[in-house]
Parts: structure tokens; sequence; C-alpha cells
């Protein structure tokens, strides 16, 4: 099934091509966009019916300030947010560790337990916007929070 949209000058594009493989000759799923396995995207009509999201880069000093923020931002119509972890976090630190003097709260927010995790969403509604946690090394730690 090809379903046609047509632009602003007038010219049919489909929405959904179905073929049996591509011009490479590669073969296709046969599951439809938003459908499991979603090798064709997770959203049915992906971009074309919901726009990109738009996340905050934000993070900064304690859990609390940075909710604050985060509060803030999604009165103003914000729809994702995308936590700015500070330097020890990031390395896997507690903000109590000598290593972590003199970094913490400085660039970007502290978090070193579930209960600032819980903190930092708290009066959030987590269903009405999307996450992002810009994170490496400690990523399944904080993922785990």
């Amino acid at each position: 099934m090809t379903r046609d949209k047509t632009t602003t000058s007038g010219v049919k594009i489909p929405v959904v091509v179905n073929r049996k493989s591509d011009e490479r000759g590669y073969s296709k799923e046969s599951c439809q966009p938003g459908e499991y396995p979603f090798t064709r995207g997770v959203y049915r009509d992906m971009y074309r019916g919901r726009l990109w999201t738009m996340r905050q880069y934000a993070g900064f000093a304690t859990v609390e300030e940075t909710n604050r923020r985060y509060k803030y931002l999604f009165e103003q119509g914000n729809t994702g947010f995308s936590v700015a972890f500070h330097l020890p976090t990031q390395e896997g630190y507690d903000s109590d560790h000598p290593l972590s003097e003199g970094e913490v709260g400085r660039c970007g927010v502290a978090v070193d337990s579930l209960e600032d995790m819980e903190k930092l969403w708290d009066g959030i509604p987590l269903s009405r916007v999307s996450t992002s946690m810009t994170i490496n090394a400690t990523a399944p730690i904080v993922l785990a929070m």
C-alpha cells in the first residue's frame, strides 16, 4: 500500500513505500512504520505527523535548582530535557570524593544517588516530556537510577 501526500507545490509524494527490496537489492522487513520490530521507525508517520523534539540542555549546582529550571522550562512549553551532569558524576565519583573537590556543581548538576535523581525529576510530568542524559562512562549506573 502506498499512501500519497501532496506538497504545497502540488507534487505527490509517497508517505510509505512498500517494496520487497531497495535499489541495491537488500531485502526489506515486511512491517510498517510504528509496528514491531520497528525496523522502519517507532512512529507510524515518524516526524511527518509531529514536530522534532527540542531538548533544553541544562543542569547546574544542585538537583533542586536544576529541577526548578526544568519546571520553568516546561511551563514555557519545553517538551524535552537533556541533563547536563557535572564532571564528578560523569567520571563516577560522588560529590564528597577527594577527586571531586573544585568540580562539584561547577558545570552541570551533581547526581550522586537515587534520591538525587528523584529530586531532579520531582513534579516533572515524565509522561509528557522526553529526556536525554548526556553521559558516557557511568551511563549504566545513572540509567539504573
